[in-house]
């Protein structure tokens, strides 16, 4: 289970990349630093550091595969990323779909501290 999550990540990523930039911008782009890395490296080391996960931590590695999955930088957000699955032993399908089952119940996102989600 551990390796088809991983090679599904990664086949993915690259297909996604492949089509959408020509080989010669490809060598021209380089790394970006996004917007939220400082606090979204916050959350991925607290995943990394889970055993259990509860609804928020598989909420948090859902939304954080998607914001990086065609982002071009942040590679030890994306590396960390495939980590926290491989440790929990759960499948980008897997995920995707307790995390849609989580959100039907109620507002996963909401935070206490600062009254707004986090899908910036």
């Amino acid at each position: 289970m551990r390796r088809l999550s991983l090679v599904f990540f990664e086949r993915y990523h690259k297909a996604t990349m492949a089509d959408k930039k020509d080989p010669k911008e490809k060598k021209e782009q380089k790394d970006q630093r996004h917007p939220q890395y400082t606090k979204d490296r916050q959350i991925v080391n607290e995943l990394l550091a889970q055993s259990t996960p509860n609804n928020r931590h598989y909420a948090d590695l859902a939304r954080l595969i998607i914001r990086y999955q065609e982002f071009i930088g942040a590679r030890d957000i994306q590396a960390d990323l495939l980590k926290v699955l491989a440790n929990w032993q759960l499948t980008t399908e897997v995920l995707f779909a307790k995390t849609r089952e989580i959100h039907a119940i109620g507002r996963v996102y909401m935070s206490q501290e600062e009254g707004q989600d986090d899908w910036a």
